[in-house]
């Protein structure tokens, strides 16, 4: 459960499937599970999640996921693995992961700002 303290809830991503804890965060940082929820707002929620590294990957997800983005160049497009980004940056796979679940507007850049990520 996550634990709560002057608008900062704190995740303890061990054991957790990746998409699950990222659409749980991105929850969090729009207030969605307040009352008082505005889509306008920002949120007031400072999301820290702890034990990252020990996030489990169902099946042949690592070898099979990829991300893709554009070099500039006609036709060029780089594609990296799950396994290979994991390596290399675990943090921006959560980052890639919840940024794809919040709104796509001007806000999502200023909610992003309120995740903290703790290997």
């Amino acid at each position: 459960m996550p634990k709560s303290n002057n608008h900062t809830i704190t995740i303890d991503a061990t054991g957790q499937s990746l998409g699950r804890l990222a659409s749980r965060v991105a929850v969090l940082l729009q207030d969605k599970n307040k009352a008082v929820f505005e889509p306008n707002k920002i949120g007031e929620n400072i999301v820290v999640v702890n034990n990252l590294s020990k996030v489990k990957f169902k099946g042949t997800k690592t070898k099979t996921k990829m991300y893709r983005h554009p070099t500039g160049y006609l036709g060029h497009l780089k594609e990296t693995s799950l396994e290979e980004l994991w390596a290399k940056n675990p943090k921006k796979v959560l980052i890639l992961a919840v940024k794809g679940m919040l709104p796509k507007n001007k806000l999502r850049e200023r909610r992003l700002k309120h995740l903290i990520i703790n290997l």
